[in-house]
């Protein structure tokens, strides 16, 4: 309660604080974008990292082969479509005519087929694909193939999914190792970015791509014409809310992509300022283990910190005590989905610190270090962090709380050294409902090892179940996959599903075209 009264007075006393701004010049600030985005911008690798704030940035950079509707529908993007063949094992794709990237050299197959290989080296998805793909070649400049070892229907939806994109670069830069940072930037999307003017930690910007050229279909999700309707993009880091509600209220900014939950009801109070549900699933938050090193590379302790989890206490403490702003949802599949079950979640209706100590004693706990890692500018992620982190000084472990930044936090979440060579134990993260929908692409859920999500879980048992939900005949028999699969993660415990959250976005009332969509995107949004 202390946290939420003092965020209320402080933001309370810069609302309060806030004198009209003058009217803004008829000029640049008319056609710029100002956004306050969600965090720290400090990879531009849509393939090396799954950061939300890296793949807003590249949804402006780069375009998609095809894309989702907001009914998850996946339609064509940059290919004017594609036909099968061969009983569904041969895939023809036709790139639209004209396609250009920001460097001025026209899209071509070749791009494609090395900028899809170098996303399936990475994405959770692209794995399952790639495991059928026995060739991926260029036919000519607009036309590329895959053949595949058997038919695979889910081929569309795995390069054309919202969640991790497969996102079309030039062939010499999708060149690079998977498993390295791209450090050139150049889509063919309706944004250029800004290199000389990126500050990380400050500032970054975009300018609209006069060579683009949109679909004409209305925009419909992350589907239909992207058109970029306004000059620039600039995102500014505000790592105080207090700050940034100011900014918005006054005109500062026009665009809050994450305001914090304890500030809505201020920034309701302003006339300019519109807030709104503008993503159309709601945030679900977890807790990652490094499943590398001890104590976590113990099953029986991971379950033993699962048994002292209380779904309301993580989101209370994001979203505050309107139960009409979060729920429980204690499965591993997004709650209300075909595949949304809770066999073998006793585990986290256990909700008992005395049961947990027990069971952490049982497992051979012996004072190890837990380095858990928490974002300081990341409001939403670092609330849920501090809950887990004070549980586990209730639970009497050995903790090392690091508050850091957010970029910081994605860069070191890629180390796999133990925590005396600067690893780590434990992080947070969020995901929208969408990609935690079906086993395929649920980033969490994949226990592959060394090729698995940061963390590394291993579980064939997992992997053979993701499988069998692949192949499964009927959505009766996906079902009971379904379920299996949630009955193994309750047993191996791969990471702790906290709940989920409804995230609204703000923004000036000025400004035109914002769509609702799964994802934070700036086209087709436009300023009066």
């Amino acid at each position: 309660m202390e946290r939420r009264s003092l965020m209320r007075g402080a933001g309370a006393a810069a609302l309060a604080a806030a004198m009209p701004a003058p009217a803004l010049a008829q000029g640049a600030a008319a056609r710029t974008l100002r956004v306050v985005p969600q965090a720290n911008l400090t990879s531009l690798d849509p393939v090396w990292t799954t950061a939300v704030v890296t793949r807003n940035n590249a949804f402006l950079i780069y375009d998609q082969l095809c894309a989702q509707d907001a009914a998850g529908e996946v339609r064509p993007q940059m290919v004017e479509g594609w036909t099968t063949e061969r009983d569904g094992k041969e895939w023809n794709f036709t790139l639209r005519p004209g396609l250009r990237f920001h460097d001025g050299e026209p899209v071509r197959a070749a791009d494609c087929v090395a900028s899809i290989r170098r996303w399936a080296a990475r994405d959770t998805f692209g794995q399952v694909l790639w495991s059928r793909v026995e060739e991926l070649a260029a036919l000519d400049d607009r036309r590329f193939r895959f053949t595949l070892k058997r038919p695979f229907p889910l081929l569309t939806l795995a390069i054309g999914q919202t969640q991790n994109p497969c996102f079309i670069m030039p062939a010499r830069i999708a060149a690079t190792d998977p498993f390295q940072q791209v450090r050139e930037t150049v889509g063919s999307g309706p944004f250029r970015f800004l290199r000389d003017e990126w500050n990380p930690g400050q500032f970054a910007a975009w300018a609209k791509f006069d060579a683009y050229i949109p679909r004409q279909e209305p925009v419909d999700g992350l589907a239909g014409g992207r058109i970029p309707r306004i000059e620039r993009v600039e995102w500014t880091i505000i790592s105080d809310s207090a700050t940034a509600a100011n900014a918005m209220v006054t005109g500062e900014q026009d665009y809050w992509e994450y305001p914090l939950h304890d500030l809505l009801p201020l920034l309701k109070r302003s006339r300019e300022v519109l807030v709104q549900q503008r993503l159309l699933d709601g945030t679900y938050a977890i807790c990652r283990f490094n499943h590398l090193h001890p104590p976590f590379n113990n099953a029986g302790i991971r379950r033993a910190v699962a048994m002292a989890v209380d779904q309301r206490d993580y989101m209370r403490a994001v979203a505050g005590n309107d139960d009409g702003a979060w729920s429980v949802c204690e499965g591993i599949f997004t709650c209300g989905t075909a595949l949304a079950n809770e066999e073998g979640s006793e585990i986290l209706k256990t909700r008992n610190i005395d049961r947990a100590k027990a069971a952490l004693r049982e497992a051979g706990y012996a004072n190890e270090k837990v380095v858990l890692i928490a974002p300081g500018d990341y409001p939403q992620i670092n609330a849920v962090s501090l809950v887990t982190a004070d549980l586990l000084r209730r639970l009497g472990m050995n903790l090392e709380l690091v508050s850091t930044d957010w970029g910081t936090l994605v860069q070191r979440r890629a180390s796999r050294e133990p925590v005396e060579r600067g690893g780590w134990s434990m992080i947070h993260t969020t995901s929208s409902g969408q990609s935690l929908a079906l086993p395929v692409f649920h980033l969490f859920l994949r226990a592959n090892g060394p090729q698995a999500w940061f963390g590394w879980p291993t579980d064939a048992e997992i992997e053979r179940l993701r499988e069998a939900w692949i192949e499964a005949g009927d959505p009766a028999e996906a079902r009971r996959v379904g379920e299996a699969l949630n009955r193994r993660a309750m047993e191996v415990m791969p990471y702790i599903p906290l709940g989920f959250y409804w995230q609204p976005s703000a923004w000036r009332r000025n400004l035109t075209g914002v769509f609702r969509c799964p994802v934070t995107a700036f086209w087709n949004i436009g300023k009066t």
